[in-house]
């Protein structure tokens, strides 16, 4: 077995995960909840093979690299770190209803990588600027926050279809969203969850520095990829700085999560296919 055949196992699975998931929210079954869970979870064990497989098959075709490069590499990534991010909140916040928001966004992730023409899913020599230690390490701090903005970007959904809800106590007694938390807990998640992804993209907006340093000998050159990633940077850091010193929180923070979440997905894939620049490789 291939890495390919793992990354389409892997697909399947979140897309059953989702429909699954999915059912819990529309009949509140618990039953596909977990099942929707176990699903989740072997998809994402199926693509931590696929991951190092392909990396493996790298080595073996000699340009041996992370499989961290190009966009489809980069869009399976961020569906594991995506997966991951969520099992573990699953785990720990017993809110297993979430998935119901976030495996969407996994799945789609996968389809898309997997289907889209616009998408070379061949492993390729590295470019020079690409062949350095620091690629891991900028790749994988970045797209944890990604995840995490992700992840908050649909619990800010999550609490406004909620108190759209409970605004309308003549629809609450049969309402879909009585299965999802309460709207404290929603927004607890929601600041946790935009906290630590801020940590992982500070981390890596500066891991990126001291690689562009290394490949272009300057920390910062206005870029796109650059400039839009300081953007939503300080989108976040507005977020947070709203939330500690206004005590900002619930609707507005919810409204904020989300379009934090458009612009991550600017800075992932605007930029890379209606910008150029020296992150130009990322399209193919």
């Amino acid at each position: 077995m291939d890495s390919s055949q793992l990354f389409g196992i892997a697909m399947i699975a979140y897309l059953l995960a989702t429909a699954f998931y999915l059912g819990l929210f529309l009949f509140r079954i618990e039953r596909f909840g977990l099942i929707g869970m176990l699903l989740a979870l072997a998809g994402t064990c199926a693509l931590t093979a696929a991951l190092g497989l392909r990396w493996q098959e790298s080595y073996r075709m000699g340009v041996g690299h992370a499989p961290l490069t190009n966009m489809y590499e980069s869009l399976v990534f961020f569906a594991w770190c995506t997966a991951c991010f969520y099992l573990a909140l699953e785990y720990r916040f017993k809110a297993r209803i979430m998935g119901a928001f976030v495996m969407p966004c996994v799945a789609v992730a996968m389809a898309y990588a997997s289907f889209s023409d616009r998408i070379d899913s061949q492993i390729n020599p590295l470019i020079p600027a690409l062949q350095s230690n620091w690629l891991i390490a900028h790749v994988v701090t970045c797209f944890i926050g990604y995840a995490a903005f992700t992840v908050a970007g649909t619990l800010g959904l999550m609490y406004l279809l909620k108190q759209r809800t409970e605004n309308k106590p003549q629809q609450n007694h049969q309402s879909l969203t009585n299965a999802l938390p309460s709207l404290q807990v929603i927004d607890d998640l929601t600041y946790k969850t935009i906290v630590f992804g801020f940590m992982w993209l500070s981390a890596g907006i500066i891991t990126g520095a001291i690689w562009a340093n290394e490949a272009w000998g300057t920390y910062w050159s206005w870029d796109p990829k650059e400039t839009w990633s300081i953007i939503t940077w300080f989108f976040y850091a507005l977020i947070l700085h709203a939330r500690f010193t206004r005590e900002w929180r619930g609707q507005r923070i919810a409204w904020l999560a989300m379009l934090g979440f458009v612009a991550v997905l600017f800075t992932y894939f605007g930029v890379n296919f209606l910008l150029s620049g020296l992150h130009s490789y990322g399209a193919a």
